[in-house]
């Protein structure tokens, strides 16, 4: 075993090492880059589904489904404050905080016969994103890194799968390496960081310290013949790349018409799908972005109100958006949750609702689904699945499919152990027209 020290790193320490190095010493880091896509990822070209992108909307905290996509009219006991509407799909119907979404469920098909064998946040969100169940000796590629993994990156110079709000330990790249992990973006209206030539460093002091960074690579990777820190020299092209493309300005929602910012309206999250469909609009793959605040233990119906408001207008624009400008039928619009909430309401705590994997709701329009449907069924209080149970890895496998990606396809982690996308999941044909 080598004595040097970087070579013994794991590949964290090592990323960071050559992160920081890229910054320092040509005024720009990495990050932006890990999404993209290396020797050994199928060519999009490869991809026969009829969607090419995902956008991928995460309710993170568990969203009750009695509340949204499940509600139960006959069952006052259950509903608590919430009322059941009719949708513009025959037999769909939601709860009444998603009044713009009922406009646009001739688009939608609800899955409500979800089950997850993982009951905490933590193990919820991690199965729903890498379909296996958390583990201390591995760390799993997020959903995303698989779909570029297997689909390959579309634009030549855009990262393939960006994370906006969410959360770098459920969008990271696992056993895959850093370079499928998603790029990362905080606040949607600030874009993507650090992918310009800062001020301070003029045109010909960058291509000076570009081309001094070449001669230390050389110097470095003989020193270090390690695959790890080999793939670090493409990334630095990537980046490069990336600061020149003239596409880099499908990060910036500035260029967005004052019709379209009041059709998504202001809220964080709104801004997140705006510039999501913004991403895809220029080649990005796979997009997921967040929405924390599902947790709702405590006074449910307040809090399913006061996350619908953020959810409801920004979901309907975003269909309404990608349908208009001809995205949404190669684009797989998802929403997902770990987990959905208890039928029974917990007076004590101020109508709380608990967790419950039994049975809960997620959501599929376009990219070849066919709308204004449901899949599955609960019982009368949505407490159990009664008809069409979907697994997790069902789900997955069935995102997969929408993309014209084998599901089953094997691929080996560093210690020769077998995964797919969905692990033994199968997808869900009939959702397709």
């Amino acid at each position: 075993m080598s004595s040097d020290p970087l070579l013994q790193a794991d590949e964290l320490t090592r990323r960071h090492f050559m992160s920081n190095a890229a910054r320092a010493l040509l005024g720009v880091h990495l990050w932006p880059m890990l999404g993209s896509s290396v020797a050994g990822a199928a060519p999009a070209a490869s991809v026969k589904g009829k969607a090419k992108h995902v956008i991928y909307l995460f309710m993170n905290g568990g969203m009750s489904h009695i509340d949204t996509f499940d509600p139960k009219p006959k069952k006052k006991d259950v509903m608590g404050k919430t009322e059941a509407i009719a949708t513009k799909a025959d037999g769909v119907m939601l709860g009444h905080y998603l009044k713009k979404t009922a406009e646009v469920m001739d688009k939608v098909c609800v899955i409500n016969s979800m089950n997850s064998t993982q009951g905490a946040h933590e193990q919820g969100s991690y199965i729903m994103h890498t379909s296996y169940g958390l583990r201390g000796t591995i760390k799993h590629p997020s959903l995303g890194s698989w779909v570029l993994r297997l689909g390959g990156r579309i634009h030549p110079e855009l990262p393939g799968f960006v994370g906006i709000d969410s959360a770098p330990d459920l969008t990271g790249g696992g056993f895959f390496g850093a370079k499928y992990a998603a790029a990362p973006i905080g606040s949607p209206e600030e874009g993507l960081k650090d992918s310009k030539r800062v001020e301070p460093v003029s045109a010909e002091d960058f291509d000076r310290r570009l081309s001094l960074a070449d001669k230390l690579n050389r110097q470095f990777h003989d020193r270090y013949p390690n695959a790890d820190v080999k793939a670090y020299e493409e990334l630095y092209r990537e980046a490069v790349a990336l600061m020149n493309s003239k596409d880099l300005k499908a990060f910036d929602l500035r260029q967005e018409s004052a019709a379209t910012r009041t059709l998504y309206g202001t809220g964080r999250f709104a801004q997140g799908c705006m510039l999501a469909r913004r991403l895809v609009e220029h080649g990005v793959r796979f997009v997921e972005v967040q929405l924390g605040g599902w947790d709702t233990h405590y006074d449910n119906f307040t809090g399913v109100e006061g996350r619908c408001f953020e959810f409801d207008q920004a979901y309907a624009a975003l269909l309404t958006d990608l349908e208009k400008c001809g995205k949404l039928n190669d684009t797989l619009v998802v929403v997902a949750t770990e987990f959905g909430r208890t039928p029974e309401i917990k007076a004590e705590h101020k109508g709380g609702r608990d967790h419950h994997p039994s049975a809960f709701s997620c959501v599929l329009a376009g990219g070849g689904v066919k709308g204004g449907m449901k899949h599955g069924l609960t019982d009368g209080s949505g407490a159990k699945v009664k008809d069409g149970l979907v697994s997790v890895q069902d789900f997955n496998a069935t995102i997969a499919y929408a993309l014209g990606l084998p599901h089953d396809k094997v691929i080996m982690s560093p210690s020769r152990r077998p995964f797919t996308i969905s692990d033994k999941g199968n997808p869900l044909t009939s959702l397709f027209g």
